[in-house]
């Protein structure tokens, strides 16, 4: 009988433990067997990176003076990004790697430069909760509840709406 209650006291602890283990969660792009950093400049192309990686996780159409005009297919930069989120309990997740692999390829399609980033290279941004007031009437509290009365007429008894306007008469029929 003792030993039963060791056995269930060891299964009870290794589940509350089992409890406290932390969740990874992969999001992005996750290779298979390829790594994003094996790309060659100056020997790869579009093709072969398109072959080997897949199809990247977002594009630029833009070049580095900002002047490129769109042509479809003939994106400037490919970007593969990847990240690996740790979840523990109740706490907020945190993103404890983010490799984000910039491949920029010339007219000619082929690689120019692969620009790596992890996580160390990130920047935190602070966000600006100023409110920019926009320009405009308010409208009071008694507007914004009698302002509907008139496109119900045809819901309120012994109020129908006139048919017989032409454009250009007064509205509400006033004269």
């Amino acid at each position: 009988m003792m030993a039963f209650r060791r056995l269930v006291l060891a299964a009870a602890s290794f589940a509350v433990l089992g409890a406290c283990t932390a969740t990874r969660d992969f999001h992005g792009f996750v290779p298979d067997q390829a790594l994003a950093t094996d790309v060659k400049p100056t020997v790869d192309t579009r093709s072969t990176v398109l072959a080997r990686l897949g199809t990247p996780s977002t594009t630029s159409i833009f070049d580095q003076l900002g002047q490129a005009k769109y042509a479809p297919g003939k994106e400037k930069l490919w970007v593969y990004m990847s990240a690996t989120r740790e979840l523990l309990t109740f706490y907020y997740p945190k993103v404890v790697q983010r490799e984000i692999v910039a491949i920029q390829f010339d007219d000619d399609d082929v690689v120019s430069d692969v620009l790596v980033y992890d996580i160390d290279d990130g920047r935190v941004l602070e966000y600006n909760s100023r409110v920019t007031p926009t320009r405009g009437r308010e409208l009071g509290i008694l507007e914004q509840l009698f302002g509907t009365l008139g496109s119900l007429q045809n819901q309120i008894p012994g109020m129908q709406r006139r048919t017989d306007r032409q454009p250009g008469d007064n509205p509400g029929g006033r004269q």
